[in-house]
């Protein structure tokens, strides 16, 4: 074969993924050939299974095979390819440090081509020309070039290792397996070779399965960083836009009240300019007056004084002052009156907020219904498990430990141990109830108290219009209005647990900090009947989202 046709033909056998000569080669539907390994580790790493050459798609992954005629010609190139560079070198090359060398070689010992496992010696070029010849010879196993061929042989009768032990997991020679391991599972080296190779490429499989499966999983937190970013970015320019609203809101709150003050300065000031400006003007003609009266009453001649007495002017006409005065103005109520319009103004950027806080929370809402098994036999369930009501009277029920045997109540069916949920209760009609979550291992016999360290995070009415909650300590909250539908939404991972008044979008407490460990399940709490003053019931509402 000549040199230009040996490169035609390493043309035709190389893989256009390695760029390497075919090892395993196989052929897919569209008629191009790749190593196995190599289109195998290509559709491991993408998402689709498209051919590297001319890009067809595959709705399902292929099924590859051998392709055995392309294997033997790969295999002939080969070994034609490594004869030529053998032929073609004036003289073979000398073993370099990590190379095996031949055994027979004296002097400078040359690279060893192959290895004789009956032999247990390498061989250079020249020296295996007689395994290559002779009949007797051409028998013997030969591989690539190893070192410590010794290793191969069986120390305790000098014969090949040949076999496999299965009992006892471990390489055997033709006479162990008639010996020592008579009785047991031995099969031939090469068959537990193919089977620890399959099982080898089953672990590389499962190994880039679980990378591939990693990578994704980086893929997916990256993406939860971003959209956790892009929360932020919005969160935070929605936030500096309302505090900028409630900055300008109160800055232009408190420019009026100091305007309104001045005002009133002004206008004091203003009064009593005017009122010195009279008396000064008073003044001034009094003291002509005052200069006239002193001049005539300087006069030594009786006739004169009393000859001109009539012609004096008649005193100017004066205000009675002792009336007026300068009173400072009020300023009683004017800050009061002023805080109390920044909060209306305030409430109502409040309430605004609330708005889009209830209309966030309302897209995690969850289908809940209520768990016949946990509730107390008192309680009447609706057939939908939508809706419950204290009956007065017990049923007669299984006393399972998931029932509530006391307090009439009952957990919902679904358990939540990550994410967020939401779900709203109409509680229209009702003096007294419960309701919030609750978690797994809490107490459901005798007496309850819903309180967090009982694992209980609850909101109460009592009486009609006492709201209350336990947040270390008793809490009243003081409502502006009585909810109708009572919203309930918890952020497992944050430890947050918010109540709403969906119909005024108002936010009616929330415990935060909470530490959960376990499932938590929605809790519902109608109260006692009370004589029918207490007989609707709490009802598990589909949840409308508001405009």
């Amino acid at each position: 074969m000549s040199a230009a046709s040996c490169l035609r033909s390493e043309d035709q056998f190389l893989c256009s993924i390695c760029l390497d000569v075919f090892t395993d080669p196989v052929t897919t539907s569209c008629g191009h050939n790749f190593c196995k390994n190599c289109i195998t580790e290509h559709w491991n790493s993408n998402d689709q299974y498209l051919c590297p050459m001319c890009k067809k798609f595959f709705n399902t992954r292929p099924e590859l095979h051998i392709n055995t005629f392309i294997s033997e010609m790969v295999s002939q190139f080969r070994q034609e390819a490594q004869q030529k560079a053998s032929s073609s070198s004036s003289e073979q090359q000398a073993a370099e440090p990590g190379e095996v060398p031949c055994d027979i070689c004296t002097g400078t010992k040359l690279k060893a081509l192959k290895s004789c496992l009956v032999c247990l010696t390498s061989y250079c070029e020249t020296h295996l020309e007689p395994h290559l010849t002779v009949s007797g010879l051409k028998r013997h196993q030969l591989m690539d070039p190893v070192e410590n061929l010794e290793d191969r042989m069986c120390m305790k009768h000098d014969k090949p290792l040949e076999l496999f032990c299965k009992t006892d997991q471990t390489c055997v020679c033709m006479l162990c397996s008639v010996l020592d391991h008579k009785t047991h599972d031995v099969v031939p080296l090469k068959e537990e070779y193919e089977g620890k190779k399959a099982e080898l490429g089953k672990t590389e499989a499962e190994i880039q399965q679980m990378i591939k499966k990693r990578r994704l999983k980086i893929q997916e937190i990256k993406h939860s960083v971003d959209l956790s970013k892009e929360d932020a970015d919005r969160e935070i320019a929605e936030g500096v836009q309302v505090f900028i609203a409630l900055k300008e809101s109160v800055e232009r709150s408190l420019n009026e009240l100091i305007e309104t003050i001045e005002e009133k300065q002004r206008t004091t000031e203003k009064q009593a300019e005017d009122f010195i400006k009279e008396l000064e003007q008073e003044i001034s003609e009094l003291m002509k007056r005052r200069s006239e009266v002193k001049q005539f009453s300087r006069s030594e001649d009786h006739l004169h004084l009393l000859q001109n007495f009539p012609s004096l002017k008649p005193a100017p006409p004066t205000k009675d002052w002792t009336v007026v005065s300068v009173r400072p103005p009020s300023y009683e109520g004017t800050v009061v009156r002023a805080v109390t319009q920044l909060e209306e103004t305030l409430s109502k950027e409040m309430k605004k907020l609330f708005e889009v806080e209830l209309k966030r929370v309302q897209q995690y809402a969850v289908d809940v219904t209520l768990d016949p098994d946990t509730a107390n036999p008192k309680l009447i369930l609706s057939d939908d498990e939508k809706q419950v009501n204290h009956g007065d009277v017990k049923k007669n029920l299984p006393d399972n430990p998931e029932r509530f045997s006391f307090c009439p109540c009952v957990l919902g069916k679904q358990s939540f141990s990550s994410g967020r949920f939401y779900f709203e209760v109409q509680v229209k009609g009702k003096s007294d109830w419960d309701l919030g979550v609750a978690r797994e291992s809490i107490n459901r016999k005798g007496k309850i108290t819903l309180i967090p360290q009982d694992g209980y995070w609850t909101i109460c009415l009592r009486n009609r219009n006492e709201y209350s909650v336990y947040n270390n300590s008793s809490i009243r909250l003081s409502l502006k209005s009585q909810p109708q539908k009572v919203g309930v939404f918890m952020d497992y991972e944050e430890g947050l647990v918010s109540f709403y008044d969906v119909d005024a979008a108002a936010l009616i407490y929330f415990f935060t900090g909470c530490s959960f460990t376990e499932k938590l399940y929605p809790y519902f709490g109608p109260c006692i009947n009370d004589g029918g003053k207490n007989s609707a019931p709490l009802i598990i509402c589909p949840v409308n989202q508001t405009a």
